[in-house]
């Protein structure tokens, strides 16, 4: 198999995004859940062969490869692998089709979540990754379509803006209480043999299946120990969310029968109801469908509530003039936003504003992406103006000395008493940031520095 040239959550408009973008920009090839090409439907016969052709593990490849990420326990990098594959996939392949193949154990990583504690990452190896998309391609598109039209996370056309739109249609329909449940853990605790068993009622090739339970069973390598798994699918392979959504489309379908207006975004759901009480029954109700897939919720994370000051993927809701439901940047979104700013923009670094600004043109960009529908123009207008403050007091750091900060200043065009003013008092780096270095440092001159902006 050749690899030259071989070609993504949540980290938020109802119905289906026909773009197929998903949530990756048009030049970000960073989404493996896309659909591989399918020539003919599959009849669910021989879908192992439709894993391993030759046109399937090209793309699968493509899409690990612009995926980049770390090399698994072997240590083997991207270009490693790509390296090792040339002469040693003929006999992996064998052992798939064999049913002799044993995926290596994940490498454990854990990374600190924004609320504090640790989520664990699972790291595949870069074949078993590269195994792991080239199954996805081909089941995705079988079992995607009978999936739940209330699901939104990790699925081709769709993304977290539409699971935020359509929270927003319920909300401004009346229904003012959430149901917001979230699962402990959810990842770590899926039952394998439940999900299994959903599994082949959809598939029917033995072999697949068994390839599929050999990933869920390969284990945790940590610290140089391996740790069996009995339970749970690790976030981090390109399988995990089309597996945990097989996993949950019982609750969806069984919360579609009870004609609830819900909205799920991988193990993230909220119902919307009119009552407290209705969405106490509600609760109930789904404490007992987790339960019969062995999944628990999280009691100091789930509440019945009003939707106002809940958050849903990043965002929440306000109302409006005349009754509008509006879309914001939830709060705690907003300080994590702050917090990474100030990081960037701290005046100790040692650096030129043109450096600073350069890694604020990687971070920018991306979270206005993802935070350009919220419906609130003046809080963006007014955090271009707090980071255009901070980056004026990182130039009057560089500048330093009152000589520097006269010379400087004058150099730009203020009048002398300025210059004067802002240079006697040049160790009040932040008070004198607001006065009159606003004028010589205007909004044109970070535009011409390539400073994004939010509004």
């Amino acid at each position: 198999m050749s690899h030259g040239r071989v070609m993504h959550q949540k980290p938020e408009s109802s119905g289906r995004n026909t773009n197929g973008q998903g949530e990756a920009k048009p030049k970000v090839l960073r989404d493996e859940t896309r659909l591989a090409r399918q020539e003919s439907n599959s009849s669910g016969q021989d879908l192992l062969q439709q894993v391993l052709a030759r046109d399937n593990l090209i793309q699968a490849w493509q899409r690990v490869k612009a995926n980049q990420g770390s090399a698994g326990v072997d240590g083997l990098n991207i270009d490693s692998t790509k390296v090792y594959l040339q002469t040693h996939w003929p006999q992996i392949r064998e052992r798939i089709l064999r049913g002799s193949y044993r995926p290596l154990p994940v490498r454990r990583v854990q990374i600190p979540k924004p609320d504090g504690g640790q989520r664990e990452l699972g790291i595949p190896t870069v074949t078993d990754r590269l195994i792991q998309q080239a199954l996805l391609q081909i089941l995705q598109p079988l079992i995607d379509p009978t999936f739940s039209e209330h699901s939104y996370g990790f699925r081709p056309g769709r993304r977290a803006h539409d699971a935020v739109r359509q929270a927003q249609a319920y909300v401004q329909a009346g229904r003012r209480i959430v149901v917001d449940v979230d699962l402990a853990q959810f990842f770590d605790r899926v039952n394998h043999d439940i999900l299994m068993d959903r599994l082949a009622k959809r598939i029917k090739d033995a072999a697949l299946l068994r390839l599929i339970r050999r990933y869920l069973q390969a284990g945790i390598l940590d610290g140089g120990i391996k740790l069996e798994r009995h339970e749970g699918t690790p976030q981090g392979g390109p399988l995990s969310p089309l597996l945990a959504n097989i996993m949950l489309d019982e609750v969806d379908r069984e919360l579609e029968k009870r004609g609830l207006c819900f909205v799920r975004y991988a193990d993230d759901c909220n119902v919307y109801v009119r009552s407290y009480r209705a969405g106490q029954r509600v609760l109930a109700g789904l404490r007992r469908l987790y339960a019969k897939l062995h999944l628990q919720v999280n009691e100091s994370k789930t509440a019945v509530a009003s939707v106002f000051g809940r958050k849903f993927l990043g965002f929440s809701l306000w109302v409006g003039r005349g009754g509008v439901v509006n879309r914001k940047v939830a709060d705690k979104a907003l300080e994590k936003y702050k917090q990474r700013i100030r990081q960037l923009t701290r005046r100790n670094g040692g650096r030129s504003l043109e450096e600073v600004i350069e890694k604020l043109r990687m971070y920018i960009p991306g979270w206005k992406g993802y935070f350009q529908l919220a419906q609130t123009p003046k809080v963006f207008r007014e955090l271009d103006e707090w980071l255009r403050h901070r980056l004026r007091a990182v130039q009057l750091k560089q500048w330093k000395r009152g000589k520097t900060i006269y010379r400087e200043m004058r150099r730009l065009g203020s009048i002398e008493s300025e210059a004067l003013k802002v240079a006697a008092n040049s160790g009040r780096w932040w008070h004198n940031s607001c006065m009159a270095l606003n004028r010589v440092l205007p909004i044109s001159h970070f535009d011409r520095l390539g400073l994004p902006r939010l509004a």
